[in-house]
């Protein structure tokens, strides 16, 4: 997996009026879990744009500034409700002998016959929940369509890995090929006009 680096500073005081200063100054308060103790630390905000504004998932190095590294994921993120600004994150250190659970997203491949016949694919996952050892965390769950056809379910037993385990039930589908509405009209008004016809005969 793709890893982003952030560049940090531990903090010592972590109460609200460093934590409000820290935000003033463009800074984002965070929080590392999993090692002995909660690591505060901040970093600006412009950091985190190619991790948090993205549909890919991305592992992370947090650099911080009396050289201290640590390879962690993003568990956590809090937005303000007004102006979208992000509030405070928690992050989550990964060892290498520790499996870690995280939300993957799923990348579509092939084409679907049933899409090509005049179905429409529904993506009802667009994100997995897979756990793993850091080392085994994919960049993507691929999720074969090419054999889908109109009224077709794809189920996660049909994405696994022996790499890592997928966090849903067997019957979680994770997309489907579904009769477009314009289809299903037309078959309705179809079924409409032959049933008057049939009536009209019958009269």
């Amino acid at each position: 997996m793709k890893s982003i680096t952030i560049k940090g500073s531990q903090r010592e005081s972590v109460g609200k009026v460093s934590t409000k200063a820290l935000r003033n100054a463009g800074q984002v308060p965070c929080v590392l879990y999993g090692g002995d103790k909660p690591l505060h630390f901040s970093a600006e905000e412009i950091a985190f744009k190619d991790l948090v504004y993205t549909p890919n998932a991305h592992t992370v190095v947090i650099s911080l500034d009396n050289g201290d590294t640590y390879n962690a994921i993003l568990q956590d993120i809090q937005f303000h409700p007004v102006s979208d600004a992000i509030m405070h994150i928690d992050f989550y250190q990964l060892f290498d002998d520790k499996e870690v659970t995280m939300e993957i997203p799923v990348r579509r491949i092939g084409n679907s016959p049933g899409v090509i016949a005049g179905g429409v694919l529904r993506m009802n996952q667009r994100k997995l929940k897979v756990k793993a050892l850091p080392a085994n965390l994919p960049d993507f769950i691929d999720a074969d369509i090419s054999k889908l056809e109109i009224g077709n379910k794809l189920y996660v037993t049909a994405v696994g890995n022996d790499d890592y385990k997928i966090m849903h039930p067997e019957n979680t589908v994770v997309c489907q090929v579904r009769v477009s509405r314009a289809a299903m009209k037309a078959a309705q008004d179809a079924a409409k006009e032959e049933k008057a016809a049939g009536k009209a005969k019958a009269e």
